[in-house]
């Protein structure tokens, strides 16, 4: 039954993130590179001062190649997906975020082997595998994203593909829900096997949801940005892409059980952080200058 379930993790996701492009109109795609400030604000957080926060917190880990490599995993990719939906509840511009996940996706992809050389040298060169990343590329984004531009192009000329494109509409949550069940389902009776690994890594994960969104939180301020878009790049610092990034961690040799032990671990960490942060993150209002 795991096995089956594994099998399903790769078309549930690529469900999860065709239905999400879908929700992001060509215009607000637009939107978002043209809202520099925005941007830059959020590429900076994630792509920059994130992995510096990272690496304050490594140290603080077992010193094995697999539990390293599977925070990494997790830490240095931010989320693209159910950060919208959270970052929504928690009043944020999470139309504006919602646009920029494409941006996002890709250049996590792009970067996040670099970023494991940089943290892990020869031993991340060992580890990973190029394969995976075009795999995930082709099927996790450009396959999902063009699909998703062709439903758009379809509901803007028929009104067949209007009425398809608003029943996808009501998918998003419903497809995040059941790649969460299947990831779930599928790695839960392997935990039971690498409880002192998961002790080792909650902290680390804790710490790293306690502190990310401050971060997100003040690279917007300097970069004046309005409140609900400073309260979505804070959102975005704080939630990570362990759904999407699950199938790479596979990838790697040995993965089982280590590596979706820890990256579920963080999965569930920071579920019950963004309960936290839908309270929090919207009294995040005082200072800011408003566009």
């Amino acid at each position: 039954m795991c096995a089956v379930l594994e099998q399903a993790i790769n078309p549930a996701l690529a469900l999860m993130l065709f239905v999400t492009f879908l929700q992001v109109p060509l215009s607000d795609l637009r939107r978002a590179f043209t809202h520099v400030r925005f941007l830059s604000a959020l590429l900076v957080t994630n792509f920059l001062i994130v992995p510096v926060l990272v690496a304050c917190l490594v140290p603080w880990l077992p010193d094995e190649p697999l539990i390293r490599l599977g925070v990494l995993f997790v830490l240095l990719t931010p989320c693209i997906d159910y950060v919208v939906t959270f970052s929504h509840l928690g009043r944020a511009d999470a139309r504006l975020l919602l646009a920029a996940t494409p941006a996002l996706l890709v250049i996590q992809m792009l970067l996040l082997p670099a970023y494991l050389g940089l943290f892990l040298g020869e031993a991340a060169a060992e580890l990973m595998q190029a394969a995976p990343f075009i795999d995930a590329f082709i099927w996790l984004i450009a396959i999902p994203f063009l699909l998703a531009a062709v439903v758009q192009y379809w509901a803007c000329r028929h009104t067949s593909g209007e009425r398809v494109s608003a029943v996808l509409g009501l998918w998003p949550v419903p497809a995040t829900a059941l790649v969460l069940f299947v990831v779930i389902a599928a790695f839960i009776p392997q935990l039971e096997t690498t409880i002192d690994t998961t002790l080792q890594v909650v902290p680390v994960f804790i710490a790293f949801a306690a502190t990310a969104p401050l971060i997100g939180w003040a690279v917007s301020r300097a970069f004046q940005l309005d409140i609900p878009a400073s309260r979505a790049v804070a959102f975005s610092a704080g939630t990570r892409n362990s759904l999407v990034i699950l199938p790479l961690a596979l990838a790697v040799p040995g993965a089982i059980p280590v590596l979706p032990a820890v990256i579920i671990s963080q999965t569930l960490v920071e579920l019950v952080s963004e309960l936290i942060y839908i309270r929090l993150i919207p009294r995040f209002s005082g200072g800011n200058k408003v566009l």
